[in-house]
């Protein structure tokens, strides 16, 4: 099982893969790994799943299931909340250096790739930060149903009573005090 406190715990070194045959695999348990991301995003818990690599006849094929959960705010009522997010990665991560020689492999036929490190390290850290910076909501909530804040007190609508006058009304909206719906159905 791997833990650690940092992203090195979703590091493997993967030579001895690279080694076997086409087909072989391993297969890694993930938990409690926290990994550093962009200011303003931050987990509320760490990033815990399922590691299998495989070897294919070009390099390592990375497939993980991975649950974490950011730390943000209620976009409604502006609560602290927590977002769980699920991260699944199929990723083939090619040799940068010939396992026999050492020598650099040309990367030029395919520079958008993804590549293992010059000591034979599957480094899967970058990509999961990837995962979660697309996974974090545009507009999350703490509930479906959150009601958000008081428009003239400014405190959640859930809390308290809400039954203050509204006296200060722009003048261009005036009009619609007088408005009534038509429950005539077309």
């Amino acid at each position: 099982m791997t833990r650690a406190g940092d992203g090195a715990a979703l590091t493997w070194n993967v030579a001895r893969l690279l080694a076997d045959d086409p087909g072989a695999s391993r297969e890694y348990e993930v938990a409690d790994v926290t990994i550093p991301l962009d200011e303003g995003l931050e987990l509320a818990r760490p990033i815990g799943g399922h590691v299998r690599l495989r070897r294919t006849n070009r390099g390592i094929l990375a497939d993980a299931q991975l649950t974490a959960a950011l730390r943000t705010e209620c976009s409604r009522c502006l609560r602290p909340t927590e977002v769980p997010v699920e991260i699944a990665i199929e990723e083939e991560y090619l040799p940068a250096l010939d396992l026999a020689t050492g020598r650099p492999l040309s990367t030029e036929a395919e520079p958008e790739v993804a590549r293992l490190t010059d000591h034979h390290e599957l480094e899967l850290g970058p990509l999961v930060r990837d995962e979660l910076l697309l996974a974090e909501p545009i507009a999350p909530v703490c509930r479906p149903d959150c009601p958000g804040l008081c428009v003239v007190c400014g405190l959640p609508l859930d809390e308290g009573v809400h039954d203050h006058e509204v006296d200060d009304v722009d003048p261009r909206l005036e009009a619609l005090r007088a408005f009534k719906p038509d429950d005539t159905p077309d």
